[in-house]
């Protein structure tokens, strides 16, 4: 017997659809309706009818097999064999997180496929995988951020079973992992929430569709919705943390903000399931009421993603200056970057013509995430190109060691670490014809202010475009892939190896830099990184020596005691003599 509920408050009569007969539902107050159905067990199809009208998938769907127009289908999450009772996740702070999207990591694109690639993320180095959304979306190809069915895992990667076996198989290997979650908006096809309640608001507006209705009439319920979805994953799916999509675009005027009630809720579930779990936001506010403590008067997140550390280092390296770049291009951002985790922190912004942000002051470098590529700053790009694409293998190396020699949580991208040829463009994968023409010509007109003709835009629609993204894992072993993995590999292990490196403490990163010059250095406990960050001949000072190399980006790299000597793009990893020869 199963017990089915679903929220429909201005319901006047739910009906329960299972195998063409409809059932009623009884109400239950405050909105709810339910019923016990006799003989229903894991697997059984079913579909809620609202007044007559037509049968729509759960709000709640843990699954659906048949895609999200198709009925829902019911799960016995306690049947699963989990076999990571003694597992603890690798604390964030010490950690380095790699972010994967599940169909294009692997030729098959699926949870099972994924498993039989995580022996290279062991001996990698990484702690932490970050799936892309895996929630239920159209069509079989898509990056998951137009999810609609948000407790339902993807049935072409594999479902919920599939999905608990890459969970668990990454566990018996030392790796925690993180979702991506997305609580700001839902896709536009089989989005079925708003005939069940008041699940959207017009008082607010997001760039992607509807808003949330997190503090109108009836917004108790839809937020306990997006809360028993965090906990679901967590609890049901053993996830070790949640990473939130673009919170700026949770409007919510409440006195208690929903990521506070969010994060209060799963810190009390992570106390009750016995293991630390950490919530990570994607913001780009710039404010440090993200990660601060509830009693301090923040939402008490675990960290949150740092795009002004990726743009410092991008624009200085590809030489970008437009769009958000403009605000960007300076050695004094790197740096500022670097010991302090952003740029801007209450000053003026060019871009945006008004100040932005507020100072981190007393947070840890383990509060913020930083990255060189991630899903949006490849994929929002016209063709998906990765940093590979815009500078050269020696630029890249430079952008590789500055980041995981940063006091932040590093964040690599799949395939980053041997500079993977694959791009990483934007793809749907919609039924509908109109929504398909939209989505490709909104792109269009998206890029055709820089200069971009439609021709020359991949079309997110095609498979070939989807193929495209593929990784390419036979490129490892070639250069000049291989030579990019041996160096990452190098820079993992002495993070790894070096306590100064994992502490997370700003006030610690002694960072020189000459900006006509275009060199940086970043000095950590024992060890320094020399870098020029421009395509010039530069004479990098090394102070407080006697230094030797440990690691570098050229093999030429020579340094003559008091500086290092270099012409164009690279750096050097250095330790203290008498480090090394202890």
């Amino acid at each position: 017997m199963s017990r089915f509920r679903v929220w429909a408050p201005a319901a006047a009569r739910v009906d329960l659809e299972v195998e063409g007969e409809r059932h009623a539902l009884r109400p239950e107050g405050a909105g709810w309706w339910a019923a016990e159905l006799p003989g229903a067990g894991p697997g059984t199809r079913y579909r809620f009818s609202v007044d007559g009208g037509e049968p729509r998938p759960d709000p709640r769907s843990p699954w659906q097999p048949d895609g999200v127009h198709g009925p829902s289908a019911t799960v016995d999450h306690a049947a699963f064999p989990w076999s990571d009772g003694g597992f603890r996740p690798p604390a964030l702070a010490d950690g380095v997180v790699y972010e994967l999207h599940v169909g294009t990591f692997t030729p098959a694109g699926t949870f099972e496929a994924a498993i039989e690639r995580l022996g290279h993320l062991v001996d990698l180095g990484v702690t932490h995988v970050e799936l892309m959304p895996v929630a239920a979306f159209p069509g079989v190809r898509g990056w998951g951020y137009d999810g609609v069915d948000l407790f339902a895992p993807h049935t072409p990667y594999g479902g919920p079973d599939g999905l608990k076996r890459l969970v668990d198989a990454c566990h018996a290997r030392g790796l925690a992992v993180l979702l991506d979650v997305v609580y700001n908006h839902l896709g536009p096809s089989g989005n079925y929430l708003g005939v069940f309640g008041p699940y959207f608001t017009d008082r607010y507006a997001t760039p992607w569709g509807q808003a949330i209705n997190l503090d109108g009439p009836g917004s108790d319920e839809v937020r306990a919705f997006f809360i028993a979805n965090a906990r679901a994953w967590i609890r049901d799916y053993h996830f070790d943390g949640l990473r939130l999509d673009a919170v700026h675009a949770l409007v919510d005027l409440s006195a208690v903000h929903f990521l506070e009630e969010l994060s209060a809720s799963v810190d009390a579930l992570a106390a009750e399931l016995g293991r630390p779990v950490a919530l990570i936001a994607e913001s780009d506010l710039n404010d440090p009421r993200l990660v601060r403590s509830r009693d301090a008067g923040g939402y008490g997140l675990a960290a949150a993603w740092s795009d002004d550390f990726h743009h410092a280092l991008h624009a200085i390296l590809s030489g970008e200056v437009t769009g958000y770049y403009e605000d960007f291009g300076h050695v004094e951002h790197l740096a500022k970057a670097i010991t302090r985790g952003l740029v801007y922190d209450g000053v003026h912004s060019a871009h945006r013509r008004r100040r932005h942000g507020r100072s981190f002051h007393g947070v840890s470098g383990h509060a913020l995430v930083g990255f060189v590529q991630n899903h949006d700053q490849i994929g929002n790009r016209a063709r998906g190109d990765r940093l590979g694409h815009l500078v050269d293998a020696d630029a890249a190396k430079v952008a590789g060691a500055i980041l995981l020699l940063s006091p932040l949580v590093p964040l690599l991208f799949q395939g980053q670490e041997w500079a993977s040829s694959s791009p990483f463009p934007y793809v749907t994968d919609h039924d509908e014809p109109e929504l398909g023409r939209a989505v490709r010509e909104g792109r269009q007109r998206e890029f055709a202010a820089f200069g971009w003709r439609p021709e020359q835009i991949p079309d997110p629609q095609a498979p070939e475009t989807f193929d495209s993204a593929r990784l390419d894992w036979d490129e490892r072993e070639r250069p000049p892939h291989a030579e990019m993995l041996a160096f990452y590999r190098e820079l993992l292990r002495l993070r790894r190896e070096t306590p100064a490196l994992r502490d997370g403490r700003f006030d610690r990163a002694d960072v020189r830099f000459d900006e006509r010059a275009g060199w940086l250095t970043v000095e950590r406990g024992a060890v320094l990184l020399a870098a020029q960050l421009r395509d010039a001949p530069a004479r990098i000072p090394l102070p407080g020596g006697p230094w030797q190399i440990r690691l570098a980006s050229r093999a030429d790299l020579r340094d003559d005691g008091e500086a290092l000597p270099v012409k164009g793009r690279a750096c050097a990893v250095l330790a203290r003599a008498a480090a090394v020869r202890s």
